[in-house]
């Protein structure tokens, strides 16, 4: 394992923890907060232009910057389009996740940020189906985001290693 390997697994597992972490609390409080989000975008941005500066891949850090602020803004532009639906901290999140699955690719980064609102509305359907939600029913969207991240950096690394 080269030097370079092991620190993008210390990173990803770094992230899984803090994923984790959000998960139970957006589930339980419907709240990503800022104390957990905020520093972690604020450790990738520097990590990614070590990185660029070690491996001279600056292609892949614009890339990276580029996907952050790109699904950043789209939840942005969903929150203004509809204070009901996503809140602040899904589009602090969205940046986040964007630097890590546009890191992995562009298509990672599509079948992502699909993947959160299909889990999403899955689940949704299912608790209206249960009759334990209605369509007015606030659910946690963190969570969702975070596992679509995850089985789109998974399905990344099972087409690679295929």
């Amino acid at each position: 394992m080269t030097l370079h390997s092991a620190a993008v697994l210390i990173v990803h597992l770094a992230l899984a923890v803090v994923g984790l972490c959000l998960i139970v609390i957006d589930a339980r409080t419907h709240r990503l907060p800022n104390r957990i989000v905020l520093p972690t975008l604020a450790a990738l941005i520097p990590l990614v232009v070590m990185e660029a500066l070690a491996t001279g891949d600056g292609g892949r850090m614009t890339r990276t910057l580029l996907g952050g602020l790109a699904l950043g803004v789209f939840y942005a532009v969903l929150r203004l389009a509809s204070r009901q639906g996503m809140g602040g901290g899904d589009v602090k999140l969205a940046a986040v996740i964007g630097l890590v699955l546009a890191w992995h690719g562009w298509s990672t980064l599509l079948i992502g940020a699909a993947a959160a609102f299909l889990l999403g509305a899955l689940h949704a359907l299912v608790l209206m189906a249960l009759r334990r939600a209605t369509r007015h029913t606030r659910i946690a969207f963190g969570p969702w985001m975070i596992i679509g991240a995850v089985l789109a950096i998974g399905g990344t690394y099972a087409v690679l290693s295929a």
